[in-house]
């Protein structure tokens, strides 16, 4: 495979550092590819969700050695092993989002990329631009730097330790 992958993870359940670490390794250990980098992590709000506990989030980067819906089904793998309970907008141990995939655009009833709502959410867009400060949408062509000023203003986002590799 060409290119590189960009996975989001997210906890709000259990030892949440713990699981968006050791979820990152799995990826890896599953062989769906070599982690390159991956973001410092950050704290959020649970948006949506009511009273929830914050989450925990990072972007990671892979080199794929896989397609990206054989990468999604190896995530989806990660999700259950690290016991996922929670669905959309409902809290979980852990959640494994496929962001972009080599400047792939994919409509298909299993599989979308660019990820259709990343450039809505700070959680994913700001740990993105740590790992690849040069991103181009897909889809769109914009710049990470500027979906993330059109962010400006929404959910905060706290950096809650450096970047893991």
């Amino acid at each position: 495979m060409d290119g590189f992958a960009y996975v989001a993870l997210g906890s709000n359940l259990g030892r949440r550092e713990h699981a968006i670490l050791y979820a990152a390794r799995r990826l890896h250990e599953m062989g769906a590819g070599r982690v390159r980098r991956m973001s410092s992590l950050y704290e959020s709000a649970a948006v949506g969700m009511g009273v929830a506990p914050p989450f925990v989030n990072a972007v990671l980067e892979l080199v794929p050695l896989l397609t990206p819906s054989d990468l999604l089904q190896r995530m989806q793998a990660v999700e259950l092993e690290l016991g996922r309970t929670g669905g959309h907008n409902q809290s979980r141990e852990i959640d494994l989002d496929l962001i972009a995939y080599s400047g792939q655009v994919v409509d298909t009833a299993y599989l979308t990329l660019p990820h259709p709502r990343y450039a809505e959410r700070t959680f994913v867009v700001i740990p993105l631009a740590e790992v690849v400060p040069g991103f181009h949408d897909p889809k769109s062509g914009r710049t990470i730097e500027e979906i993330a000023a059109g962010l400006a203003g929404r959910e905060p986002v706290r950096r809650i330790s450096g970047r893991t590799r």
